[in-house]
């Protein structure tokens, strides 16, 4: 499992917290050091199932000095994974990549029942 966060996220302290407690394995990785690629956030988007606005980081400061709020309606998807790809703070985390599934964001009850099935 690959667990994609930043570290001074209090959110992505959570979310570590958890699956240590919970003796769930993973490899971490720095979202700002080793942003993902444009083919990694398209294969997790598809494994996902999620509308890609659902990857933004909506409430970081880089979204809105951006304007993407309003830009974004006007993207392509494609366009959306592009920028994306420039710069990992323009993603929303922390990201857990597993075989078959990507959860997006911690919610702890969502966690629980996708990891425990």
């Amino acid at each position: 499992m690959l667990f994609v966060c930043y570290p001074k996220c209090t959110t992505c302290l959570k979310a570590k917290k958890w699956l240590d407690e919970n003796g769930i394995e993973y490899v971490q990785r720095d979202i700002k050091i080793d942003n993902p690629s444009y083919d990694e956030l398209k294969e997790w988007l598809e494994k996902s199932g999620l509308e890609i606005k659902r990857f933004f980081n909506t409430s970081g400061l880089l979204y809105k000095s951006m304007g993407l709020k309003d830009k974004l309606s006007e993207m392509s998807e494609e366009e959306k994974l592009q920028l994306l790809s420039t710069d990992g703070m323009l993603v929303k985390r922390p990201l857990l990549v597993c075989e078959d599934k990507v959860l997006v964001g911690f919610k702890q009850p969502e966690w629980e029942m996708i990891l425990n099935e």
